[in-house]
């Protein structure tokens, strides 16, 4: 379904991959994972036309029509609404026909050099009226929108007043309801609450196309995938492994391990040839200047050849492709939280806490407290008031009716989802030293631990990605020395590298944290307790399989 020979794509002096080669069949459910920059992208846009490789081909064994394509962001012309995309004309039926009918005509009257264009437009048109008719039914289409939360969305809504979640659902409805043979998903699962993620791992689990999917929700990845793709910006291929993420994971340690050992043992190799190498020229010269008998100094003679011997032997070895490089140690961002300050043990009362938008309730009669050092995550679904509920708590919204209480010697940190806390037009040096009285040096170098060099601490924030502005944004928090962090969707923009050292460093933390977050395993490996706000209610629960299971929705929940 899928073929890929030989890709190679660079921009400028930076190689993103080369010598990729993969097949992927009817009914076969990749992963393409690696670091954020290193490609996957790219190689999507490679595989749907939207880029040119600077070497090798792709082929598609289905019409272009049948490739549901899910980019990161949902483009989108001014004024167009939900409505726009949800139906627009190029799944309706009597458009194409239309469009058969003005093509015939116009290639009854082309001249030959006119013709092979208006020729393939009307074989296009000729697989999109195919298409349309393989238009799924209402009953269908409607599941898929119920499944995505956008069952009750009004179809005449402008898309620009859309939330990225509302932009991610949506691009993603559109390309399920074309009932593709081939999906190619680049970061679904980012802006999905838990109950849309299970929907779309139900749905991926009974699709009999082909897809490829990139994501670093682990949790997802096991669920809905059957290989992994590894894209190494370290040697620049591309490397199908079996299995899900999981065994991706261990399948890559048992890797690392092996390389460590097969080096170490190398290393210990070359010492000892080394060390015999000096023994055996030491012990010559000493014959040599200590005695004039010439059989001590021919036996010295002998000894100097096996020192040569074994110099043209380590000679051989240390150019030869059989010397093995030190394994890298993969640069990931430094987040030790350090100078926390120690709270009360109440750290945030709730008491009575409500909010309604007219006669909307989202939540009412909460009543929660937070302890010191809980890891609290507040779960529930998209639009149900956890961005609501942590901007009051923040001052930055006023509750319907309640109070709120902060503990004693509690500093709070506040991550927001949509990053309104940067200054887009100011750069990442600014923003350090903003916070910290840090001089330039000393800034740049903090900025290294977050993955930001060279010229890229001068770069305007509102020309950042997500993920760098996610990255700054955390370690703006460890900056500030607080004790109490709030973190709306801290890892959507994090790749998986990254996700794994925030969750050791969260569970290093010694304060306190309330996060918004969807990712199960990282819930899994970083909570200690759960909040689930649910039809209005806010409820506490010791874990997430309670939690879901008292929502109504546990079967299907994965924890």
């Amino acid at each position: 379904m899928l073929h890929i020979y030989n890709l190679a794509k660079r921009y400028a002096d930076t190689l993103l991959f080369e010598q990729g080669n993969l097949v992927i069949n009817a009914g076969e459910r990749v992963g393409l994972v690696g670091p954020n920059g290193c490609g996957k992208t790219t190689l999507l846009r490679i595989l749907v036309g939207e880029e040119r490789p600077d070497q090798g081909s792709v082929r598609l064994d289905v019409p272009p029509s049948r490739v549901g394509y899910l980019p990161q962001g949902l483009t989108h012309i001014q004024g167009s609404t939900v409505a726009d995309i949800l139906y627009d004309e190029s799944l309706d039926e009597s458009h194409w026909v239309q469009e058969i009918e003005r093509l015939t005509q116009a290639m009854a009257v082309a001249t030959p050099d006119q013709l092979p264009p208006i020729e393939q437009a009307y074989a296009h048109a000729l697989d999109r009226l195919t298409a349309s008719a393989t238009i799924m039914p209402q009953h269908e289409i409607d599941g898929i929108l119920a499944g995505l939360g956008l069952a009750d969305i009004d179809r005449d809504t402008p898309l620009a007043i859309l939330s990225g979640g509302q932009k991610t659902r949506l691009g993603l409805a559109r390309i399920l309801l074309q009932d593709p043979a081939l999906l190619l998903l680049d970061e679904p699962t980012n802006h999905l609450d838990i109950e849309a993620l299970e929907w779309l791992e139900g749905y991926l689990a009974t699709f009999d196309g082909a897809l490829l999917v990139v994501s670093h929700d682990r949790t997802f990845l096991d669920n809905t995938i059957q290989s992994v793709l590894e894209m190494n910006p370290e040697t620049h291929t591309l490397t199908i492994y079996p299995g899900d993420y999981s065994a991706y994971a261990e399948a890559k340690l048992r890797e690392r391990e092996k390389h460590w050992q097969e080096y170490t043992d190398q290393q210990e190799r070359i010492a000892r040839l080394e060390g015999a190498i000096q023994q055996w020229k030491g012990q010559a010269s000493r014959i040599e200047h200590e005695t004039i008998n010439f059989h001590y100094r021919k036996q010295a003679k002998k000894v100097a050849r096996q020192a040569v011997m074994r110099q043209r032997r380590l000679e051989r070895l240390l150019e030869s492709e059989d010397l093995l490089d030190k394994p890298r140690q993969t640069w990931q961002m430094n987040l030790e939280f350090v100078n926390t300050p120690p709270s009360g043990q109440d750290v945030l009362l709730l008491e009575g806490l409500a909010k309604a938008f007219g006669e909307r309730v989202l939540f009412e009669d909460v009543t929660l407290t937070l302890r010191r050092s809980e890891r609290i995550a507040l779960v529930g679904p998209n639009g149900s008031g956890k961005t609501t509920l942590l901007r009051i708590i923040m001052g930055r919204q006023e509750p319907t009716a309640g109070q709120i209480r902060i503990g004693s010697n509690v500093q709070i940190g506040y991550f927001a989802q949509e990053q309104e806390t940067l200054d887009l037009e100011s750069n990442a040096l600014e923003a350090v030293q903003r916070v910290a009285a840090l001089s330039e040096t000393d800034a740049r170098r903090f900025l290294h631990y977050y993955l930001f060099s060279g010229d890229e601490v001068f770069a305007r924030l509102g020309n950042l990605s997500y993920g760098e502005r996610a990255r700054l944004s955390l370690g703006l928090l460890v900056l500030k020395g607080c004790n109490l962090l709030l973190l709306d969707e801290p890892i959507n923009h994090l790749d998986i590298p990254s996700r794994e050292r925030f969750e050791q460093a969260l569970a290093d933390f010694p304060g306190t944290v309330l996060a918004v977050v969807h990712d199960r395993y990282f819930i899994q490996r970083f909570a200690t307790g759960i909040w689930a706000l649910q039809d209005g209610c806010i409820r506490p629960y010791p874990e997430l399989r309670q939690a879901l299971a008292a929502a109504g929705r546990g079967a299907g929940w994965n924890s």
